[in-house]
């Protein structure tokens, strides 16, 4: 007789606002996940900068960005972050304590990798930089969003414009991503073959490890028996 192995359920990712995202605990360890997710999200993206075999479809934007206003890589996320942000008003999604974190760690902790580290000459050592960019990009996206503290900007923008469209995410992330990638090249942004492996590897990368670092939170009715 075999007898069946019950199957835990599913953790699902909790729609909080900033205040019940407090209120959920587990703080000390959802918010060391959330700073060295997003710490090293910047790390990937200089990384593949570093690599300079092709950026991020968002990135390849901010590059192109930076060849006409006097600001760094990292300035530029910063501000598209903020940009993007606006595009959520008229979607009506709500920012959680880690969009705004994202919105500006990220852009930081890239900048402070690009002044530390020089970029190889030698194409081995580059490809080895775009490919663990890539790789370090789906653990800090499962280690930021594993958290609880919300989606970053353009997550954000993404999944409001599946929201009110009706669209698919797939559909909706391949339109926005063409988007940028063509107003990047027009800016003379940075396009290669690392753009084509991060937007083939990073939604299977992330899905992949997101489980591992979810960070499960008691159900809303068992807060408020505590309460």
């Amino acid at each position: 007789m075999t007898i069946a192995t019950p199957v835990r359920p599913a953790i699902q990712l909790a729609d909080l606002g900033p205040v019940a995202q407090l209120r959920a605990g587990r703080l000390p360890l959802r918010f060391a996940q959330l700073a060295i997710g997003l710490v090293l999200y910047g790390v990937s993206l200089a990384l593949m900068v570093l690599g300079d075999i092709g950026l991020a479809p968002w990135d390849v934007l901010h590059s192109g960005v930076t060849r006409h206003l006097p600001i760094t890589l990292g300035q530029a996320v910063v501000l598209f972050s903020f940009v993007v942000l606006l595009l959520w008003i008229p979607l009506r999604e709500k920012p959680g304590i880690g969009t705004i974190a994202n919105a500006l760690v990220v852009g930081l902790s890239a900048d402070a990798t690009l002044a530390l580290f020089d970029a190889p000459a030698a194409m081995p050592a580059r490809i080895g930089l775009m490919v663990g960019g890539v790789l370090l990009c789906g653990l800090a996206t499962a280690l930021y969003i594993g958290a609880q503290f919300g989606r970053g900007p353009r997550d954000g923008l993404m999944t409001g414009l599946h929201r009110r469209t009706g669209l698919s995410l797939r559909l909706v992330r391949t339109a926005l991503e063409g988007t940028v990638v063509a107003l990047g090249l027009l800016l003379g942004g940075v396009l290669g073959l690392g753009t084509v492996v991060y937007a083939l590897a990073i939604g299977p990368l992330a899905q992949l490890m997101l489980p591992w670092f979810l960070i499960d939170l008691p159900d809303p009715a068992e807060r408020l028996g505590r309460d």
